[in-house]
């Protein structure tokens, strides 16, 4: 066994006031198995990044273990997969990789072909499997789920359950139960360690903050009686410095260096009384810090003149000449709908469809007219410039806009900063936002949740049962599925 131990860690960005960690203290076992979660933006790929010794930081951090990046930065990516490999880890034995990769149902073959040739799924199974060769290597696993489907996941992370020595960042809470024994949390005002799965550590959470909220109101009374008694105290202590000149009594003469040394003492005693009542409210508000602001989303449909939406009826798909899919199905009022299959089996290509694109298909397709959509796409990488300017050009209401951003986690701070500069999760928040903004009969969302923390999911979650909107959805997030659908629709 060995610790990876972080003592003292304070760490911010050139340039930046806020500090990302300050005075942080904590150990790591490198035989656990460590899930890594916390909102976006309060910098877990910055800790992975401190690990590996990218950035200065005051503190301390000691392991006599050597850190392995997931994903690993392949510059060469039209090399062959098997060359590829070998400048990842050039000291392999062939037969322990053949061993790792049917593990993860990977195909020898797809070793003989260029890297950037294969899947997102094929190049996630290879990277992992080639990382898992390095022995006395603690491995740093960024977002491993992103772009996988929920087959490639399962397999992902039972493969991962036969591991140990790592610390995975991941949204998917169904993963994370799978494969992780220990979860690292960066909390509103700390980072824990506690042992067991995710679902584990979020019922203590939610133990935890009912606890705090319904110590919540007598807290606040508590701070506003010692804010008041505080106060009385403060101006007693002027009302004793005002003494200390002294005042005549019936023309006796005035014992200057008596009312002064009294003044003194009683100067000193309502100090001590404040300085104890200041630390008492600072204590307390201490305890209010930790709740995660995760306040109810809303969102407003609007009212549609028939029950059917759009109908697809023997739908055929073409790529060029190749058909990539069959489908058929209705979107009636009401219904919340998951679009499931493989990558590269067509998911996109018919909600792009269903949104008025230009798409090649065969059969029937029939859409109801003057029917609004409010569309969230994959992509995020056209996101740049202010957030004013963007709700301003997307003709969304502004402070609405950014109220739901606050209570999907953003700081007030980043209100200020340009777009191209949010994470991939605070960057697919603003999509969504934006769809929460606009007036819509039917919402269309392509893998809404990639990047996104998992207490924001929750909240969507949450907001797409209690409002019950009309919805078709493409997402592998297998828990938030389940939860949500209606219906299934299978590719």
């Amino acid at each position: 066994m060995a610790l990876i131990n972080v003592a003292n860690l304070t760490f911010a960005y050139d340039g930046s006031y806020d500090n990302i960690f300050e005075n942080v203290n904590f150990q790591i076992d490198t035989n656990w198995k460590l899930g890594f979660t916390g909102r976006n933006g309060r910098g877990k790929t910055t800790f992975l990044n401190l690990l590996l010794g990218k950035y200065e930081y005051s503190g301390n951090i000691s392991a006599n273990v050597s850190f392995e990046y997931f994903p690993f930065n392949a510059i060469n990516k039209e090399k062959n997969t098997l060359d590829l490999i070998s400048d990842i880890f050039q000291d392999y034995t062939h037969w322990k990789l053949m061993r790792e990769i049917s593990l993860l149902e990977v195909s020898e073959d797809v070793l003989y072909r260029p890297f950037d040739s294969l899947s997102f799924g094929e190049q996630t199974k290879v990277l992992l499997a080639s990382l898992f060769l390095k022995e006395n290597s603690f491995l740093l696993i960024d977002e491993p789920t992103n772009h996988l489907d929920m087959t490639a996941r399962k397999l992902v992370s039972d493969y991962l359950n036969t591991k140990s020595g790592f610390i995975v960042v991941s949204h998917d809470r169904a993963f994370l139960d799978n494969c992780v024994d220990h979860i690292l949390s960066i909390n509103n005002a700390n980072i824990e360690i506690q042992k067991g799965n995710f679902s584990c550590w979020w019922e203590n959470k939610k133990r935890q903050d009912s606890f705090e909220f319904a110590e919540n109101e007598k807290l606040r009374k508590d701070i506003n009686r010692l804010s008041d008694s505080a106060k009385r105290t403060s101006n007693w202590s002027k009302e004793v410095e005002k003494t200390k000149k002294g005042t005549k009594n019936s023309g006796s003469k005035l014992d200057k260096g008596y009312v002064g040394h009294k003044a003194a003492k009683m100067m000193k005693r309502s100090k001590s009384i404040e300085n104890r009542q200041q630390s008492a409210i600072d204590e307390k508000s201490k305890l209010l810090k930790n709740i995660e602001d995760s306040d109810s989303l809303k969102i407003s449909q609007l009212a549609y003149h028939k029950n059917q939406f759009a109908e697809l009826e023997n739908v055929s798909i073409f790529y060029g000449e190749k058909t990539i899919c069959k489908v058929g199905f209705t979107i009636e009022q009401g219904d919340r709908i998951a679009l499931v299959g493989k990558s590269g089996s067509g998911k996109s290509s018919i909600i792009k469809l269903i949104c008025g694109e230009n798409i090649a298909y065969t059969g029937t397709f029939r859409k109801g007219s003057q029917l609004k959509i409010s569309y969230v796409s994959q992509d995020t990488s056209h996101l740049q410039g202010d957030l004013t300017d963007y709700a301003t050009n997307n003709k969304i209401d502004e402070s609405l806009f950014k109220s739901i951003l606050r209570k999907l986690g953003f700081s007030r701070v980043q209100f200020e900063k340009d777009m191209s500069t949010f994470s991939g999760g605070q960057k697919k928040k603003v999509l969504i936002a934006n769809s929460l903004c606009e007036q819509a009969h039917l919402y269309i969302w392509d893998e809404p949740l990639n990047y996104i923390d998992v207490i924001s999911c929750i909240q969507i979650e949450e907001l797409l049962l209690k409002y019950q909107p009309t919805i078709l959805f493409v997402e592998h997030d297998r828990a938030f599925s389940e939860n949500i659908a209606t219906k299934f629709v299978n590719i």
